[in-house]
């Protein structure tokens, strides 16, 4: 596996790929591996493409200087699963190569309205600025490529898809399912921050979503069942919706087929989110 930091390495790398008529299939992280990002990469590596992994973690879409001092950072164990995983590339870049203006302002931002606004959005003000103006970096060092996305940030893959709708990027978006524990919880960073007994608390997100989907019903009586068994458990929420699947405008009380179900919560103070695919009956 070549470990990769400087840009323009990165992106003669990625020209390289497809002068041999490959396939760039990139892979934003921002480190922290775990099994989730393992099975992005095998789902990149199945599909043929030669795997370009960048891990940086982004502070323009921390909101709280906090948030950003307490994300988890192992290189080392970053190295060893994006090399078993099959990376074939892992880039590494520097603050100052992506943000040259940092810790000041950065003249130029994508904002991606309303979409960007909404939920995450709304609840964290700057913070879909900061990840649409670093995909978009992102997309433009690596040039043409397929780029593999999770599911679980489901309103961030939304908002991807604009931005390559929008602003013309060669990318095609590839969404990868998400991966959860034997209990349910879906797999992220922020989980190694909870106790066992948080854990425990944090499965209300995925068995409020196991309960909607199982009865098909009005978007309004789902709803309260995602907010209710989430309080059950203990959760903290900070919104339980129904949406469209793709402009995530909150489902009419008649509105009826498949559409997506959104939570987050605060559990020992760490914000969690889970999403999957319920049915609405009008």
């Amino acid at each position: 596996m070549l470990v990769v930091t400087d840009v323009a390495q990165w992106r003669a790398y990625a020209e390289g790929v497809r002068a041999q008529g490959r396939v760039v299939g990139l892979v934003p992280t921002m480190g922290a591996l775990h099994a989730g990002h393992a099975a992005n990469f095998r789902v990149a590596k199945d599909r043929g493409d030669v795997v370009l992994a960048s891990v940086f973690v982004n502070p323009r879409q921390f909101s709280d200087d906090e948030d950003l001092a307490r994300y988890p950072r192992t290189p080392e164990h970053d190295h060893e699963l994006a090399r078993e995983s099959g990376v074939d590339c892992l880039v590494e870049p520097a603050l100052n190569d992506m943000w040259p203006d940092f810790p000041r302002a950065t003249p130029t931002t994508v904002t991606i309205r309303p979409l960007g606004e909404r939920f995450e959005g709304a609840d964290r003000p700057g913070h879909f600025d900061g990840v649409a103006s670093v995909v978009a970096k992102l997309f433009a060092i690596t040039g043409p490529c397929r780029a593999y996305f999770g599911e679980k940030d489901y309103q961030q893959l939304c908002v991807v898809r604009q931005l390559v709708r929008d602003l013309a990027f060669d990318v095609e978006i590839v969404p990868c399912p998400i991966v959860r524990d034997e209990q349910g919880l879906a797999l992220s960073s922020r989980n190694e921050r909870l106790s066992p007994e948080g854990r425990e608390r944090a499965l209300g997100l995925s068995r409020a979503l196991r309960e909607v989907a199982i009865d098909v019903a009005s978007s309004l009586t789902q709803r309260t069942r995602l907010r209710a068994v989430m309080e059950d458990h203990g959760i903290e929420v900070a919104y339980a919706e129904v949406v469209d699947p793709a402009t995530l405008e909150p489902v009419g009380a008649n509105d009826h087929g498949v559409k997506r179900a959104l939570v987050a919560g605060f559990v020992e103070g760490v914000r969690l989110l889970d999403n999957g695919p319920v049915e609405v009956g009008g």
